[in-house]
This record gives C-alpha cells, structure tokens and sequence, in this order.
C-alpha cells in the first residue's frame, strides 16, 4: 500500500473460507473494520488458508486489487500471521509482490478443448493403475520422446514450494524468470528429474496412449479427465498483486523454506 494511506482506513473487502475459525474472525473483523462491497474496495483481506488465498485470487482477478491475507488454515505458504490489531497500519506497510499465472489449453480424448489458469502449477496425472507415457516438446521441438511416469508437472516459482517440492522439484526464486518441469515418480529416464524452462516458454505434452493409460491434467484444483495433450505457457498479461508483512514476503520465506 502508498504511503498516501497510512493516514486512514482503507475500504477493506474481507473474504473467508468455509473453515469455522475463518468465519469467526469474519465476524470480529467486519465488526471491527466493516466490510466494503468488492466494488468499493481498496484491498482485500483473505481468511483461511493457502487454497482459499488461490482461490480469492482467482475469484478477483480481474479486479486489479491487493490481496493480503491472514492464516486461519494450515500451512498459510502465502499467508500473514493472523492479528485483529492495527490492521490498517499493516496494510499500509505491507510489501507487494506481483506474479503471473500459468494459462493451461488442454484437449481432451473426445476433442473438446478446455481452458484454466494456475497460479501454482499445472499438473498430469495418471488416472488408473498403469503408468502415464508422455512425449514432451518446448516451443514446438520435441525434448522427450517418451516420459513414462505417475505424472509431470509444470510450476511457477511461487508454486515451486507446493506440488513441485513434493515431487522433488526446485525451488524457484520468486523474481526468476524460469518455470520447472518436474516429473513425478519417472520410470523412464529412470533417472530424469526435470528441467528449467524460461518462463516465456511453450510447453506441450502429449498423451501416449491415452484411452489404455488415461490421463488427468489439473490446474490448481480445476481438473479435465483423459486428457489427450495440454499446452501451459505464463500469462504475463494477468497480474496477482499479493501483499505480505515487512520481511515475510515471498523472497524470504523461499529462502528459508530451503534451510527449514
């Protein structure tokens, strides 16, 4: 937030989660503070935990405002320490990050094309019991021939700590401009760990065999069955305007996710 708002209260839009202590600090913050419309709102303030802060940004992207939120979830990766206390002064301190979304096209076994964006990754997974067998090209040349694999995934760095970390991926630098792509439990290279891409790239992944060994793609919890091949590139022209406490934003909690 501008300096020009230390010296009054924003019109803060408070959003919660369905979670019981979300909605009880709903109650106590609108209260406090009031609940502006989203229409007149200056920030929003997100309760509950990091799916629902994905979901708060999805759900407001196309309104340009800041989202700070505070955990009343579990992990809380891209959230603030919950506090009822002088919450206007720490929106007027608050750092802002800005990232960018993945946008996903995916066609499925029936022809019908689907569309979504992840701010985290994009996923294949296997749907049954055999092995997924995937052929991977970047910028229309083909990189892998066959990627035989309970799945691969493709994350930004602000999801570099989610799905990809599991899967043994790096972490990325918030301000990098590179994306990973990181299978899951490769059989074939047996030894392959994935790759660093620019983040400008266009990554295509086609299905082999998709009707004996189905395929799921998933962009952050927006799933399409049998998938036939997906295309993830980054969507520069849509921007996520996060906002964090003074030394907890995004730079520094990678970092120490690293030493953790």
């Amino acid at each position: 937030m501008s300096a020009t708002n230390k010296a009054r209260k924003p019109a803060i839009a408070f959003l919660a989660s369905r979670a019981e202590d979300a909605r009880k600090a709903l109650a106590r913050l609108n209260a406090r503070y009031g609940n502006a419309p989203l229409d007149e709102a200056e920030v929003i303030v997100a309760l509950g935990g990091d799916g629902f802060m994905l979901e708060t940004l999805h759900g407001t992207q196309s309104r340009g405002l800041p989202v700070y939120g505070m955990n009343r979830g579990t992990v809380g990766f891209l959230m603030n320490a919950y506090g009822e206390d002088d919450l206007p002064e720490r929106l007027a301190s608050a750092e802002e990050t800005v990232i960018n979304p993945l946008a996903m096209r995916a066609t499925d076994t029936h022809g019908q094309e689907h569309h979504a964006l992840a701010i985290n990754e994009v996923s294949l997974l296997r749907q049954g019991p055999q092995a997924a067998r995937l052929r991977i090209f970047i910028d229309g040349k083909q990189r892998m021939d066959e990627l035989v694999c309970d799945g691969a995934l493709v994350a930004t760095p602000a999801g570099s700590t989610a799905y990809n970390y599991s899967a043994h991926g790096p972490i990325l630098p918030i301000g990098a401009d590179v994306l990973a792509l990181t299978a899951m439990a490769a059989f074939r290279p047996r030894r392959w760990r994935g790759a660093l891409l620019p983040k400008a790239a266009l990554v295509r992944i086609d299905v082999l065999a998709p009707e004996k060994r189905p395929v799921m793609a998933d962009a952050d919890a927006q799933p399409v069955r049998n998938v036939a091949w997906v295309e993830v590139r980054s969507e520069p022209a849509i921007r996520h305007r996060l906002l964090f406490d003074p030394g907890h934003g995004l730079e520094e909690r990678l970092i120490r996710e690293q030493f953790f």
